[in-house]
């Protein structure tokens, strides 16, 4: 088991990583706080997990909630059926709010807890490799709109991030591969050093080698949590984070919550980014080559659907980074340094929509 600390203050918090940590009431106890509880998860992962998870919390008041799997579930609708549970079983402000699942799991119920009595406590454990090196981490909680992704919710961190390996194993080859997509993101911003690792090591990931995950994990979460600690609210430098994301959230309002998974509209949008950077000439087409290599290696599309240009730069439009009705991209000045820039012309964003 190793321990990383995301650094803020009074509002820091661990991420525990190990194997078969759930099944454990050691590591969740210290963040328990108040004698009610209740898990939120999902109709995939609860028949995997929840059992385990219930016999070793020894809590007064336990409850659960099990929601509808999928992106398209990540609704109002469906946050008022936790307050729906939260209001029926006389949950109280000492509260806490467990996380099972993935990405809309984590999301959804992190954002209940952001508002339920104006804010109560909640826990993260993320069972998908994505949620495990991205949503989990950094206290973003949210909900769709029709007209944008993750354009309501609010900044909550958890108590604590507790990541098991293990639950990766159960987890569908399309889910898995999206994951990746968040790893790469990490060496393509920050650390080109990681970004050779995982070209030197994309098959030990694709295969799920135990040491090359872990591995990818915990550097992953690392370098979260540097950014993080830095920049809880977005107001800067964590804004580089969103790499790939203006182009994948508008793929992802185009053609339907969970049609596309988050994670292949990011590797798409992660091209997309690296093609504009080399139109730019802040990239040489060798690196530009080097990061599409890199997402089809991982068994990820490169290529977005077919989105009439107009109607793309719309999407874009619908951005928490647009400001001034200006959209502001995270390019890349070269492998390893992103930065956040308007400084592009709409000729040059448009030939990077036809191109790929």
């Amino acid at each position: 088991m190793n321990v990383l600390n995301v650094d803020l203050g009074e509002r820091s918090y661990p991420i525990i990583i190990g194997c078969s940590l759930h099944k454990s009431a050691s590591y969740l106890a210290p963040y328990i706080k108040g004698d009610q509880v209740l898990v939120v998860s999902n109709e995939t992962v609860a028949p995997l997990y929840l059992k385990n998870l219930l016999e070793n919390i020894d809590i007064p008041v336990l409850n659960t909630l099990v929601l509808p799997d999928g992106e398209q579930y990540k609704t109002i609708d469906t946050l008022n059926t936790i307050f729906d549970a939260l209001l029926t079983y006389r949950h109280d402000r000492s509260t806490t709010l467990i996380a099972l699942g993935g990405g809309v799991v984590g999301d959804i119920t992190g954002f209940a807890a952001a508002c339920y009595q104006r804010g109560v406590n909640f826990i993260q454990i993320p069972t998908t490799l994505l949620a495990q090196v991205d949503s989990s981490v950094g206290g973003k909680t949210a909900v769709n709109h029709a007209l944008g992704k993750n354009m309501i919710g609010a900044f909550h961190q958890p108590q604590c991030v507790l990541i098991d390996i293990a639950t990766l194993q159960s987890l569908p080859e399309r889910e898995y591969r999206a994951g990746l997509a968040e790893v790469i993101k990490y060496g393509l911003i920050t650390d080109v050093g990681f970004f050779v690792w995982l070209e030197e090591n994309i098959s030990r990931l694709v295969a799920r080698e135990s040491g090359a995950v872990q591995y990818a994990v915990e550097h992953s979460c690392r370098l979260k949590a540097h950014v993080v600690s830095q920049d809880e609210r977005e107001s800067g430098l964590r804004a580089i984070l969103n790499l790939g994301h203006t182009f994948g959230h508008a793929i992802e309002t185009h053609e339907g919550y969970g049609e596309w998974l988050h994670g292949e509209a990011v590797a798409v949008g992660m091209c997309m980014a690296a093609d504009l950077s080399k139109r730019l000439g802040w990239i040489s087409d060798a690196d530009r080559e080097r990061v599409f290599s890199l997402v089809a290696r991982a068994g990820l599309p490169t290529a977005p659907p077919e989105i009439a240009t107009e109607q793309f730069l719309g999407l874009m439009a619908v951005d928490k980074k647009a400001l001034g009705g200006q959209v502001r991209l995270v390019l890349l000045q070269s492998l390893g340094k992103a930065i956040i820039s308007a400084d592009y012309s709409d000729k040059l964003l448009t030939a990077a929509l036809s191109a790929t």
